[in-house]
């Protein structure tokens, strides 16, 4: 026997699921609610597209959530394998702390080796030191050195981050992991889809024959072009190193102000055709056009 409605203005062939009515055969005998909260049912749904799309969308929302508020920063990229007694980890810790010194947050991938060493530099001189892990059968975990740190699932949504939160990378010898990132920022500024991003190859005698190779045979055979390869700078100095990542950001801020200004202007311009005709005709004098 049915049990009797709450809403006996209704009849029981009826249901509300929030906004949706259902009725007559379409009605359901459980809530939305009723569910959500039975672990009785099918889980083979957390291993489906939709929903590692939610947590894909997830770690967006965590990562941009975490970092909108770093200030400037630049990513530093390295081997895991890089023991303590490397010369490239003394570099890499020096690197942590200059660059705090010069007013940037410091990002690494969060592990150990060069990762480490920039962590432990940037913790250590009192900036923030930044880790974003991602999740691998052979690596566990954050380095003891991240600040603030977050493990990801998925290496695009980490990639995402790396470079959306910072105004340049320093790339030091490592592996594949290291080029992927080194490539995927080269790419990113070759298309523009990223302005004014200096990449910095620390180490010439690990980089040079790349650099060799890029300028002989890639330019040469015309797969990419001359400006391509000032995309980048290689040095053994990390003051050096420091310094061409500054001017860069000067330059870049140079390069807003005169867009905002010229936006500015196109905006009085609109308003004012005159003023426009006599800056045009001023600056045809001045080209002697």
């Amino acid at each position: 026997m049915a049990e009797p409605s709450i809403h006996p203005d209704r009849p029981l062939g009826h249901q509300q699921r929030g906004p949706v009515v259902m009725r007559r055969n379409q009605v359901q005998q459980s809530t939305s609610e009723q569910r959500l909260l039975d672990s009785r049912g099918p889980t083979d749904w957390v291993h489906t597209d939709p929903w590692r799309v939610l947590r894909i969308q997830s770690e967006f929302i965590e990562g941009f959530g975490m970092l909108a508020e770093l200030g400037a920063a630049i990513s530093v990229f390295g081997s895991a394998r890089t023991k303590p007694n490397d010369p490239m980890y003394a570099a890499a810790e020096e690197f942590g702390r200059k660059l705090v010194g010069a007013g940037y947050a410091v990002i690494t991938g969060g592990g150990p080796g060069v990762m480490e060493a920039a962590n432990k530099g940037a913790s250590e001189a009192g900036g923030v030191s930044v880790g974003l892990g991602i999740e691998l059968p052979f690596e566990n975990g954050l380095n003891e050195w991240v600040d603030v740190g977050m493990n990801f699932r998925y290496f695009f949504t980490r990639k995402t981050m790396f470079v959306k939160y910072a105004q340049g990378f320093v790339v030091m010898p490592g592996g594949f992991g290291t080029l992927d990132e080194l490539f995927e920022a080269l790419t990113l500024a070759q298309t523009r889809k990223v302005t004014s991003f200096p990449v910095v190859l620390f180490g010439t005698s690990y980089w040079g024959g790349l650099a060799d190779w890029l300028r002989d045979t890639m330019l040469v055979d015309g797969k990419i072009s001359a400006a391509d390869l000032e995309m980048f700078t290689i040095t053994d100095d990390v003051d050096e190193a420091i310094s061409y990542i500054i001017k860069a950001g000067e330059g870049a801020d140079a390069a807003a102000e005169e867009a905002a200004a010229a936006a500015a202007r196109d905006v009085a311009d609109a308003d004012n055709p005159e003023a426009r005709e006599r800056r045009e005709a001023h600056r045809l004098g001045s080209d002697g056009s």
